[in-house]
């Protein structure tokens, strides 16, 4: 799950550049909408369901 929503979530980064790739940043701010709140979103959603899954330290005992 945590792997499909970071995906997602970098497709809505590539959406929203796709009108600074094109050169049509003013005609194209659908993309610049949809992209940014899709990202977000993504990674809200990859935040709250996969809490707890970012913080899990595994200690060795070593203290390099």
């Amino acid at each position: 799950m945590r792997i499909v929503l970071t995906i997602l979530m970098y497709a809505g980064v590539v959406v929203f550049l796709i009108p600074y790739f094109r050169g049509t940043i003013t005609t194209s701010a659908m993309f610049l909408i949809f992209g940014a709140g899709f990202a977000v979103l993504c990674g809200l959603l990859r935040c709250y369901l996969t809490e707890g899954d970012c913080g899990r330290v595994h200690h060795t005992g070593r203290d390099w």
